[in-house]
């Protein structure tokens, strides 16, 4: 029924980028995974543009693709010309309907799973990060109430060590 795929995780991770705050894939990259030409995606997404929202898939603007294409070092000639697409976590779903194979789909499957288990690690990074601060302040109030009560003791030892005199009661002689 569906292509069995054996394309290791840290291919498909090292695949997705953080632009503009959000984890994202990019044109080049997805039509290698799904071996198709890179225009031949572009064309499918632009024939079915409505499908694919803002939020879903947006092109670099030119800072993003000049700060992008020279971080990986792509050549004037030969190298990338125009501006790459890039897929949100629900545009690369959405490409499975654009992309009608058996590839595609095998391919979404796999990277929904990605997406999925790194927002999962997220999330578990966000509660570790909750618990520490939680026992840090603990430790903070902790920390305020020995100095309290070793206060409160240096007081005590310095009533018994400088005891003031008493008035007797009772008969005068």
């Amino acid at each position: 029924m569906s292509e069995k795929l054996t394309i290791p995780e840290e291919v498909v991770i090292s695949k997705i980028y953080f632009i503009r705050d959000l984890k994202v894939m990019l044109d080049r990259d997805l039509a290698e995974l799904y071996q198709v030409e890179t225009k031949q995606l572009k064309r499918q997404v632009r024939r079915n543009i409505d499908r694919f929202p803002e939020d879903f898939m947006f092109e670099l603007d030119k800072e993003e693709f000049q700060n992008w294409r020279s971080q990986i070092g792509t050549s004037s000639r030969g190298g990338i010309r125009y501006a790459p697409m890039a897929f949100t976590e629900h545009g690369v779903l959405m490409l499975s309907s654009v992309l009608n194979s058996k590839r595609a789909i095998a391919v979404n499957i796999q990277v929904m799973r990605i997406f999925t288990k790194l927002r999962e690690m997220l999330t578990d990074n966000l509660n570790l990060r909750l618990e520490i601060e939680g026992i840090k302040k603990k430790l903070a109030d902790q920390t305020k109430n020995i100095e309290l009560v070793f206060s409160y003791l240096d007081e005590l030892v310095e009533k018994k060590e400088n005891p003031k005199p008493r008035n007797k009661i009772g008969y005068k002689k």
